[in-house]
């Protein structure tokens, strides 16, 4: 319990890249990630497509993570319009893999490098700031555009698993990389 409190003191930093603003999800970013979440395609390989009030539970647990570990995924905005385009961080729910950054757009952001630009912000971000020694990204077989990007950013495929309850049917690769090899690129 106590490092959640020292966690919770903690102000969310606010990322920022050429094209992109990442911070700490708030209330008035709900109705464009439960849209994401409701549109099969996109949401197929980040949980599954949700009804509404299941989004809300699944953003209210990512915004959560911020207040119980020190960290979660940002929402990623754009940095002319402000436009929500989709959440990009890092990751470690209870019995997870391995600490992840991993990452989620709309349909309209996807295919533009945002997410590649987001998540380099962000492995810069765990590995400089939060000190992670290693990263991971959970990516189903069949998201081959999420491997091309794992494999951009460096990291190799490491393993197969089972994701922890309730995704226990969810098989998932295992990229990843060390702190030492992403600070060397």
């Amino acid at each position: 319990m106590e490092k959640a409190r020292q966690h919770s003191a903690v102000t969310p930093p606010v990322l920022t890249t050429e094209r992109l603003v990442l911070r700490r999800p708030v209330d008035s970013d709900f109705d464009a990630y439960a849209a994401m979440m409701a549109d099969a395609n996109t949401a197929r390989f980040i949980g599954g497509q949700m009804a509404r009030s299941a989004a809300w539970r699944s953003f209210a647990m990512i915004v959560g993570h911020w207040q119980l570990r020190g960290f979660g995924m940002f929402s990623v905005l754009d940095r002319k319009t402000g436009a929500w385009l989709g959440r990009v961080g890092p990751w470690q729910p209870e019995d997870w893999p391995g600490q992840e950054v991993g990452w989620g757009l709309i349909p309209a952001a996807q295919g533009q490098g945002y997410a590649y630009e987001a998540a380099v912000a962000c492995l810069d971000y765990v590995f400089r700031s939060l000190g992670w020694p290693r990263v991971i990204h959970c990516i189903a077989a069949q998201n081959a555009p999420s491997i091309a990007l794992a494999q951009r950013l460096g990291s190799r495929w490491q393993a197969q698993v089972l994701l922890p309850p309730p995704l226990v049917d969810y098989q998932a690769q295992i990229y990843g990389q060390s702190a030492e090899e992403w600070l060397r690129r």
